[in-house]
């Protein structure tokens, strides 16, 4: 999957570990789920503490921490347009 970040930027998730791709699955999952940004930031501190599968704790790679600021913003929308953030 490629993700399209801010300013054009794109990362190819068959780049990543394995890791990194299951904490953006999880993460795009809870974009459209969270009720506040609070909650979405504490589901992605969960998932890259918890690894795959439990495995341990993934550090943020830069292109990881791009994908995260990316829908980190598009939770931002979406709380904004639902009037709850």
């Amino acid at each position: 999957m490629i993700i399209t970040c801010d300013n054009n930027q794109t990362i190819d998730t068959a780049r990543l570990s394995p890791e990194e791709r299951h904490i953006i699955q999880k993460l795009l999952a809870w974009q459209s789920l969270v009720p506040t940004m609070a909650m979405f930031r504490e589901k992605t501190a969960a998932a890259l503490e918890a690894g795959w599968n439990n495995s341990g704790p993934v550090s943020k790679t830069r292109s990881l921490s791009l994908v995260i600021a990316h829908l980190e913003k598009k939770v931002r929308n979406r709380l904004r347009k639902a009037g709850s953030g």
